[in-house]
Formats: structure tokens, sequence, C-alpha cells
């Protein structure tokens, strides 16, 4: 169960990055709901990840959250935030990827 919650909590960092990103360039109650969202999911990210802790080891349960949120964070970022798509990218995703089942694995 902990590292269920540790995947949601992972995913809610992705969800915080969003948020922030979407926060540049707005303005008014836009920026202002962008704003709620990134505290929200900020918020149930280190809650999450304070659960997952109490029986995971924080040397494995950070990295991966880490990891998550940042492969999630570059996917998001392509999909919605048009940023751009690279083979250097996408290598480093996969690596990064690769890194965490490894840790998680060991």
């Amino acid at each position: 169960m902990s590292w269920i919650i540790l995947i949601v909590a992972g995913l809610f960092e992705s969800a915080f990055a969003f948020c922030l990103g979407k926060m540049k360039g707005q303005a008014g109650i836009e920026y202002y709901m962008w704003g709620a969202g990134f505290i929200v999911s900020l918020v149930m990210s280190m809650l999450l990840l304070a659960k997952a802790v109490h029986t995971l080891p924080i040397g494995t349960a950070y990295p991966v959250w880490t990891g998550i949120g940042a492969v999630g964070t570059v996917v998001l970022g392509i999909a919605f935030l048009h940023e751009p798509v690279s083979a250097a990218r996408i290598f480093f995703i996969v690596t990064l990827i690769g890194s965490v089942v490894g840790l998680k694995m060991s």
C-alpha cells in the first residue's frame, strides 16, 4: 500500500509543477486558480510522501518520488505546455525511469 501512496504522491508532485508552469503568463482569477491548484497539490504530495515513508526507507522513497515527479512534469510539459521533444530528452526520460525501477528493485 505504501508504494501506491508514494506513486500518487509523485503524481501530485507533477501536478504542482504543472500548475506552477501554468501560472506563468496568467493574470487575474486564472493566476489565483492555478496558484490554488499548486498549493493543494503541493500539500497533498508532501502529506502522502510523509505517509509513505512510515514504512518505506527514505533513501528509496524520496528518489522514487522525485523521479515520478520529474518524468510526469516533462510529459505534462510536452503534452500541454508545448515544450520541445527531442531525442536527447526522450533518452534521458527513459534513463530516469530505468534508474527509478532499478532503485526499487535493489
